[in-house]
């Protein structure tokens, strides 16, 4: 008797996802415990694993489509102890396999416009060299070689990428005296030109709902300052091999930041509060996101008790989580919650930015690139490397004067790095 795979329950205030991909196929075998598809909720992905061993014989649900807690998703047939069949099964499918082996011609990774395109102009995609991610061939690799194709005739051409030869374009009227020229009225290329559409991913979806979300619902200012990180960069060079060898991490600028966010926070509390209708909720613990970029879009997973913590085990904490982050394995606990954030968009190269506050958190930190610039020092001008930092804050709560007293109070400790002992 076929077994049920179905949805299981996805985490708090999650009931749908997506199915993101089938780990096995239609008359693969399966052991109890293995994975057999990937659902991409709002946070996370999860893979849904198989009760029993058996043979997978239905799938019900194919990989885009939405799905919701205890929907069948696919039909697993129990595992047979009749060996007979079992060898019956193994000799067909290496049958089958050996029919693909000689009919099948090998699968060209390209873009459904690509693949069309090259339909359409009959050219043979094994011929073409692709520039996308992994050899991919994109739609401007095929575009690329439609002049030059002898496969490709006038009609084939114009199917795809219609042209207009400048003779076409009327010529304006004469001016006459004193009067303005008129505009060029460029010819119309209709609806065929290359595009390509593509699904948003159910995390993009609620990344873009939750950024529009804390525009409409929060009073969002930003302000600014600069840090001079001549101290902590010295304080680097000289406990860097040291603490990587004692701890193995490295000591990055993260855990300095956060130190003096969580000093800065005791002393301006309301910063590491949230508004609850009519009420604030002040919080006393100190459960810091941190934001990580990957390739399915920004995640904030949590530092819990960041305030306990020393500085190894902040720098060991925050490169767990990006690791897992990169490499889709945070669970739903590491990203619920958080009191306060920080992002980092030095990393990427950014200057100066205004980031957009993760609700209902009414603070958040950016820290950015750090640069060499000249500086006043008692009277004489030095190079000092310094960094633009930015607190955005929710006004609703906090006031202008808090909010620059709070990044004061960070720039002050991270330039005396020492007094970051006595805060702790």
């Amino acid at each position: 008797m076929p077994v049920e795979i179905r949805v299981p329950k996805l985490g708090e205030s999650i009931v749908e996802a997506t199915i993101s991909k089938w780990l096995k196929g239609e008359g693969d075998s399966v052991v109890a415990g293995e994975p057999l598809v990937e659902l991409e909720t709002d946070k996370v992905n999860l893979e849904v694993p198989a009760d029993q061993a058996g043979v997978l014989s239905q799938i019900l649900k194919k990989v885009g489509e939405a799905v919701r807690i205890g929907d069948l998703i696919a039909l697993l047939t129990e595992a047979s102890l009749d060996l007979g069949s079992t060898q019956r099964a193994e000799s067909s499918e290496a049958k089958q396999q050996e029919e693909v082996t000689a009919s099948a011609t090998p699968v060209i990774p390209a873009t459904p416009v690509a693949q069309r395109v090259a339909e359409v102009n009959k050219l043979d995609l094994r011929d073409i060299q692709g520039s996308g991610p992994g050899g991919r061939v994109t739609k401007d690799d095929v575009f690329s070689l439609l002049p030059l194709s002898p496969k490709a005739d006038e009609t084939s051409v114009v199917k795809e990428a219609p042209s207009v030869a400048l003779a076409s374009v009327p010529a304006p009227a004469p001016a006459k005296p004193n009067a303005l020229p008129l505009p060029l009225e460029l010819p119309s290329f209709g609806d065929n030109r290359p595009s390509e559409r593509m699904k948003m991913s159910r995390r993009r979806q609620t990344i873009a709902r939750r950024l529009v979300e804390a525009q409409q619902s929060a009073a969002m200012l930003t302000t600014f300052n600069e840090v001079d990180l001549s101290e902590v960069i010295n304080l680097r060079k000289r406990r860097k091999e040291s603490f990587k060898e004692r701890y193995g991490v490295g000591l990055g600028f993260m855990s300095f930041f956060t130190k003096a966010t969580i000093a800065a926070l005791k002393t301006f509390p309301l910063l590491n509060a949230e508004i609850d209708g009519e009420d604030i909720i002040l919080k006393s613990f100190y459960d810091i996101g941190v934001a990580v970029g990957t390739e399915q879009g920004l995640v904030v997973p949590v530092l819990r008790d960041a305030d306990r913590k020393t500085f190894a085990q902040i720098e060991q904490e925050i490169a767990d989580l990006a690791k897992r982050a990169r490499e889709n394995k945070l669970t739903l606990a590491d990203l619920q919650g958080g009191t306060f954030s920080i992002t980092n968009g030095g990393v990427y190269g950014s200057l100066l930015s205004t980031p957009i506050l993760n609700t209902p958190q009414v603070g958040i930190l950016g820290m950015h690139k750090i640069e060499e610039r000249p500086v006043a020092i008692q009277g004489q001008v030095q190079i000092r490397p310094l960094m633009y930092v930015a607190l955005s804050y929710d006004h609703r709560l906090v006031d202008g004067s808090e909010a620059v007293r709070f990044l004061v109070r960070i720039k002050e400790l991270v330039e005396d790095p020492e007094s970051l002992l006595l805060e702790g």
